[in-house]
């Protein structure tokens, strides 16, 4: 069954479910600055708008538009600022 979660005054939605190899989330971010921690390995694929994302470890930040993928390492923490809303697709592993 599906499980909703959010986050930062519901500025952040996720859906989680399970697909066929890992467990997953898509969600929804209105404009705005997060910072999200991992517990395992996510690969973060936006599915619409873009997200501009510094890295763990990162001097700079990146934009990640459509259609792209940034994968964290369990166990840290990012930044992300949506300056449209925007939607994701992300993997744990």
């Amino acid at each position: 069954m599906f499980k909703t979660n959010h986050y930062f005054d519901g500025k952040v939605t996720s859906i989680a479910f399970q697909t066929e190899t890992l467990p997953a989330t898509v969600g929804v971010m209105a404009q705005g600055d997060y910072e999200f921690g991992t517990s395992q390995k996510e690969y973060m694929t936006v599915t619409s708008g873009s997200l501009t994302v510094k890295l763990p470890g990162a001097d700079n930040w990146v934009t990640f538009k459509q259609g792209e993928t940034f994968t964290v390492e369990a166990n840290q923490t990012f930044q992300v600022k949506a300056d449209v809303e925007s939607a994701y697709l992300c993997l744990y592993e």
